[in-house]
Parts: structure tokens; sequence; C-alpha cells
């Protein structure tokens, strides 16, 4: 059997899948238990003559699932998977203690038109979320952006919908004898911040580990250069531009570093309107102070100033550059985590 190279989404090389003749199934991670290599939303995607992408666990359940793939792609109709493992067996399946995992597998040709709306959406820069019936098969995508998206939710799933929403996770729920899948497909979590300066060096670098995708903005030319920023996106304009052209959604975070009003205040203005849930800026207690009272000139309230984490990033008594870093990332991570207390705005186009 082939395997190459994971894609980043499965979804979208099922379509090119698709659109090149190729029969597919595709197998998703719906729950675990134990601790597992690959969470729920993990997906495998297995064509006629086995080739596959993707991976739903350590190495040792692939093979089953494969095989059962097959099956599928023949008959149309999808199955769950439960493997049982026990402690022995464990780090074989990818587990570090014993447990079980289920896994759904979906023929592509049954569910092709639910992807095809998800892909159009996600294209359009706007959140949704598949709900598939995991006794019978069908599935539904929401629109997360629709502003009667309330309205389209049955009553007995709307609490376990806003909650994965909130939470940004896929994840398995059972109401009454029914039991389904919520997969979620949100833009990425996102930093932008905001001068090429030696922090966002280490900054950028530590935040791509973690999976933001990253951002740097700054109208020097001698600052943002390819030379001292190799690795990532560069954007050598002035931030109320590059920012008023962007979707600053609800995974957005913000962080100007530069210590220059002309520089920094302008990014915070476009930060200050958008849904970002982080917004951040380098500099003393004093600076900051000065830069609240520039702002609330402005018309900016009390209330739009306080989301201004200032100065930037948790207290661990950083001192070199390095430091500084992780601690604003620290910062961003947890505030990132906790903010599912401020509940669901709607419509959802800012997810």
């Amino acid at each position: 059997m082939e395997c190459k190279n994971p894609k980043d989404d499965i979804f979208e090389l099922a379509l090119e899948w698709a659109d090149k003749g190729r029969r597919a199934a595709i197998a998703t991670v719906v729950s675990t238990w134990g601790s597992a290599s690959r969470q729920a939303g993990s997906q495998l995607i297995v064509d006629s003559g086995g080739a596959f992408e993707g991976s739903v666990s350590g190495g040792c359940v692939e093979p089953a699932v494969i095989t059962e793939a097959l099956d599928v792609i023949k008959t149309g109709v999808p199955k769950m998977l439960s493997f049982g493992v026990s402690d022995e067996q464990a780090w074989e399946v990818g587990l570090i203690c014993g447990g079980r995992i289920d896994i759904y597998i979906q023929s592509l040709d049954v569910i092709r038109p639910v992807l095809e709306r998800v892909i159009k959406l996600k294209r359009d820069g706007i959140p949704s979320c598949i709900i598939t019936d995991l006794d019978g098969g069908d599935a539904i995508t929401l629109d997360l952006g629709a502003p009667d998206l309330k309205d389209k939710i049955s009553p007995e799933l709307k609490d376990f919908v806003f909650d994965a929403i909130k939470r940004g996770v896929c994840a398995a729920c059972n109401t009454g004898e029914k039991r389904y899948y919520l997969h979620g497909i949100y833009p990425a979590t996102r930093l932008i911040i905001i001068g090429a300066v030696d922090i966002a060096r280490v900054l950028s670098q530590i935040a791509s580990l973690s999976n933001y995708s990253t951002v740097i903005i700054d109208p020097r030319g001698a600052f943002a250069t390819r030379e001292r920023f190799p690795d990532v996106e560069l954007l050598v304009e002035w931030p109320d531009d590059a920012l008023s052209n962007m979707n600053l959604h609800r995974r957005t975070a913000i962080v100007t570093l530069t210590h220059d009003p002309k520089i920094d205040d302008v990014a915070l203005k476009e930060a200050l309107r958008s849904g970002a849930f982080y917004i951040g800026a380098l500099g003393s207690r004093k600076t900051h102070s000065d830069r609240l009272e520039r702002l609330r000139s402005e018309g900016f309230s009390e209330e739009d100033l306080s989301r201004i984490h200032g100065p930037v990033g948790l207290d661990l008594g950083a001192k070199t550059h390095a430091e500084i870093a992780v601690a604003i990332l620290a910062e961003i991570i947890k505030r990132h985590r906790e903010g599912k207390e401020e509940g669901i705005r709607w419509p959802l186009t800012q997810v």
C-alpha cells in the first residue's frame, strides 16, 4: 500500500482526488479514551487502490482501517470501528495507557456535497461545522457565520455544538439514543506581530512551533528583511493599511513591539476595532499609561482599552529577548484557552 506525506487538509485532498476520478473513503477519529497520539478529528483518506494519506493512530490501527475503508468504497455504507487496547499493546497503537479508539469511515461519493460546501466556506474565510449522525450516516454542514445559526441546530444538540465551537474542538456526543460527531473547521489561530525587532525573531519562531500562523508587519524596510526573518511572512507596510485588509477574526492575536507610537498606535486602533482575542503592547507601565491616554483622546472607551495587555506578557521576571518572547506567547496561549468564558457572539463570522 502506498503512503505519502499527509497533507494538512484531508478535505481539500479528498476533493482533489474526486476531481481526478479517484474513489475514496475518509476515516475520522471521533473519540478516544486514554492518552492518544491522535486527537478526535484526526483523519486518513484511502483510495480504491489502497493509496492513503493522513493518520488515525501511531501506526498499528492503520492497516485494519485501510482494509475496512476499501469495503466502504465498494458499498458506500459507513462503518464505525472501535479498537480496544490493552496496557501491553498501548504503545503499539500510540497510547500511553490502555483505552479505546473509535474511528468512523465514510465514502467520499456520499459525503462529497458536504465537503464541497465546507471548502467553499473555508475559502471565503467562514468557519463551519459538520454534524454527522453516527448511527445513520447523514451529515449536514453548519455555516457558523449565518445570523440564523441558532435556529438551524436541533434543541438537543445546541449545547454540544456551542461548547465545541467555543473550545474550537472536534467531538462526539450522545443525545438520548442518538450519537453524533461534530467536526469544526475554523480559521487558523494567528499571531500578527507589529515590529520586525529582535524579540519578534524569537516570538515568531516559538509561535510557529505552537502552530500559530504568524505574520510580521513593519513599514521600516531596514528592519523587515528576508535575511533577518527567513521563515516568516513579512509585510513591509504601515500596520493600519495591512490590518485593514486582513480578516482579524476571534482566533487572532496582535502584539505591538516597536515602542514607536507612530507605528504601534495605528496598529492598536485597528486591533481594538477588530474581534481579536488578544491585543498586547510592549513597553513600561509609564509608556503604557501614556499610550492609553493617547487612545482615549481618539475616542476609545475604558472597556476598549482594557483589552490591551500592557506591559505585554505574563509576569515571569523576563529579561532577555527570548524570555520576553516566552512570556508573551504564554500569555497569548493562556488567554486563548480561557476565551471560552466570553461565550459566543452572533453571527459567528469572527470565530
